[in-house]
């Protein structure tokens, strides 16, 4: 099966983001497919590699970034909710990409399933 995921929640502010990772990376081990993760509203924030966590915290988008990696996942920002953040190219974390939400509709229709983490 294919999942699209769509995140709406910033990575320190919400479970959503780390519900999402995890559900992301089980699903890759158990044989399904995700690939792509649309991040919208405030989950754009999971993008920027600005963050800095303690050493003692995880660390959000490392662990996206390292997903997209190893298993090619395509991880899409939305360009206005990043606009509206002042996240663009310059601030992206590796593995993440700008563009508009014509990509969040192509997951809706081509993925087996779209599921969303956050409001």
């Amino acid at each position: 099966m294919e999942f699209g995921i769509l995140v709406n929640e910033g990575p320190y502010t919400h479970q959503a983001s780390d519900t999402a990772y995890l559900f992301a990376r089980t699903a890759i081990e158990k044989g399904h497919k995700v690939p792509r993760v649309f991040f919208y509203h405030d989950g754009v924030n999971n993008s920027t590699r600005l963050a800095t966590p303690p050493q003692d915290d995880r660390n959000v988008n490392s662990r996206w970034s390292k997903l997209a990696e190893e298993h090619a996942v395509d991880l899409v920002v939305c360009v206005a909710a990043a606009q509206r953040r002042g996240i663009n190219d310059d601030v992206l974390a590796p593995g993440f990409r700008i563009s508009g939400l014509g990509q969040l509709v192509e997951m809706g229709i081509q993925h087996d399933r779209l599921v969303t983490f956050g409001d």
